[in-house]
């Protein structure tokens, strides 16, 4: 590369003027007060300062197994308890809840098997004392159709006896009627048994 005689003097009266004008490293500045760092760190961001790389790393390994370490040791094994007690607790009330489903289920089973013995023993009642009530009243009926036949047969004979009595004393009265009317009629006497005799005759006419 070639280079003219006035581009490489220049070149190094400018190097000079700014070693002269630069302050060594490590100097305080006049002007500011602050120490001159080197010019190979000056205006970079430190996390992106490769210099400081290893330091990072190292700090980012140490941070990472602590995070790890409390994660595994507490946290994680808290939240695994938390979780297996609420896993036991949901299995009991849902064993709870079967639990009580069953006896509801029985009582429910044994209520409607007492309700239809209930009503069997309520239609079996009905039906004896249907059958009662009516072997009573035949038994009743019996007993007053008998009264009144008892009755009837009484009447009747009371009336068969008046019926002989008046029969008997229409005889008599007819027999004595006769007597006077044939004495009236013919002046004659007749018997008793003439008398009789004919009124019967006449009866059975």
């Amino acid at each position: 590369m070639f280079v003219t005689a006035a581009y490489a003097q220049q070149s190094t009266t400018t190097e000079g003027a700014e070693a002269h004008d630069a302050p060594a490293a490590g100097e305080v500045h006049t002007e500011t007060g602050v120490a001159h760092e080197g010019e190979h760190g000056s205006g970079v961001f430190p996390p992106f300062d490769s210099n400081h790389f290893a330091s990072q790393l190292l700090w980012l390994a140490i941070t990472f197994g602590l995070f790890y370490l409390l994660m595994s040791k507490v946290i994680i094994p808290r939240i695994g308890g938390i979780l297996e007690k609420r896993h036991d607790r949901i299995a009991q009330d849902l064993d709870e809840a079967t639990r009580l489903k069953g006896e509801a289920d029985a009582a429910i089973a044994s209520y409607e098997q007492e309700l239809a013995n209930a009503k069997a023993k309520g239609h079996s009642i009905a039906d004896t004392a249907r059958e009662e009530a009516k072997s009573k009243a035949n038994a009743d009926r019996a007993a007053v159709e008998a009264e009144l036949a008892k009755k009837i047969t009484a009447a009747e004979a009371r009336i068969a006896e008046i019926k002989s009595k008046a029969l008997a004393d229409v005889g008599a009265i007819a027999e004595e009627t006769a007597t006077a009317v044939v004495k009236q009629l013919i002046g004659g006497n007749v018997t008793k048994t003439e008398i009789a005799a004919a009124v019967k005759a006449s009866a059975d006419n």
